[in-house]
């Protein structure tokens, strides 16, 4: 691809909108590039090959299908490609489907790869920044300029800055370990003071407890678990940073060390978990707490931001064994007057709520019902 090219696709790509997940309406027809994130051959009751596809981009991901000519399909896309679909958006079982008329493949120089990466909320440099000024503020010697070493290593902050923490489950996003990480060092300052424990060695757990999944997952826009993290896993390798960098210290208490071992290895917290120990000490317990506390609100957060529901409740959630309320919960800063309430009463239930799903109409509103052929 030349100058020339490269030029004009800069300039269309600073014109175009696109279309995002986000963004579609039921029975609404779409032309528009997508991330395949997840892509399987089936076969339906009568036996009839069909594609089942997981489709994203910034915005998050939406279920797709693929009736005709799926086997061909297959074999021109997989997981990891950029496709652009003609699709009708369908309402099924709850949420929202894309049902593909003609699927082209994309080259990947023909797309911006920033609309299909879901990014934190919060800038990488200032979250950075903020970790280095809580290991600045601690008052171990040994555990301050251990976590010093390790954050000031430019391969281990340059992929920091950009991991995810998870696949799919929590803070699933780019950049987002490091804001699973600072979010649980915040905890580990504030928490460890309130129970008064030792900080030094819950701030120390907070920062190294994930850190080595920069490591266990791969990095762009289809993350996957490497051969490393595969056979060794993010929890062995943190104490395989530990000794790497303690070692550069002189005199480095063996003591300091073994705590700090304790608290990575046990803070999954249960041998269910995969933890290969469990706490032991009130700081191993605290940092096992703030991780689980920090992950799962960021679970909550992750089927907020992506659900394709209609109303305000998710779909069931197999990682939290429940449905979502997807809404803001009510705020009033002010007291209710009388005359307010007496002009809410001659309203049906659903004006008053409007959100509500009223009844049974309302439900099938957006389901096509197709006669038999």
């Amino acid at each position: 691809m030349d100058s020339a090219d490269l030029r004009y696709l800069a300039i269309k790509r600073e014109n175009y909108m696109r279309k995002n997940i986000s963004d579609l309406k039921v029975k609404e027809t779409v032309d528009e590039t997508f991330l395949v994130k997840y892509m399987a051959l089936m076969s339906s009751r009568d036996d009839k090959k069909y594609l089942n596809i997981i489709l994203g981009d910034s915005t998050g991901q939406v279920e797709a299908r693929v009736w005709s000519n799926a086997s061909e399909v297959y074999k021109q896309c997989s997981k990891g490609d950029f496709i652009n679909v003609n699709a009708k958006v369908n309402f099924y079982q709850g949420r929202k489907q894309l049902v593909i008329n003609k699927v082209e493949k994309i080259n990947r120089e023909k797309v911006n790869v920033d609309d299909f990466v879901q990014k934190s909320n919060h800038d990488p440099e200032k979250m950075f920044s903020s970790l280095k000024a809580i290991v600045n503020s601690l008052d171990d010697y040994y555990i301050k300029n251990l976590l010093i070493k390790v954050l000031e290593d430019k391969e281990i902050s340059r992929r920091l800055k950009i991991w995810q923490a998870g696949k799919t489950i929590h803070h699933a996003y780019k950049s987002g370990l490091l804001e699973h990480i600072l979010s649980c060092t915040q905890l580990a300052v504030n928490l460890s003071t309130h129970y008064n424990v030792n900080k030094n060695f819950v701030v120390a757990g907070a920062i190294l407890h994930d850190l080595c999944k920069i490591y266990e997952l791969s990095s762009g826009v289809n993350v996957d678990y490497t051969e490393e993290g595969k056979l060794v896993g993010h929890l062995v390798k943190a104490l395989e940073i530990v000794d790497r960098f303690s070692y550069k210290i002189k005199n480095f208490p063996y003591n300091t060390k073994l705590h700090l071992k304790h608290i990575l290895l046990s803070h999954h917290g249960h041998y269910e978990f995969g933890s290969p120990k469990e706490p032991m000490t009130k700081e191993a317990y605290l940092l096992h707490l703030i991780d689980l506390m920090d992950s799962k609100m960021g679970s909550f957060d992750s089927v907020i931001m992506n659900d394709q529901n209609s109303g305000h409740w998710s779909g069931y959630v197999k990682h939290l064994d429940r449905v979502v309320f997807t809404a803001d919960l009510p705020l009033y800063t002010e007291e209710i007057k009388d005359s307010e309430v007496a002009n809410t009463k001659s309203l049906s239930r659903k004006e008053r709520n409007p959100e509500l799903k009223q009844n049974l109409g309302d439900l099938l509103s957006n389901i096509e019902i197709k006669p038999k052929s």
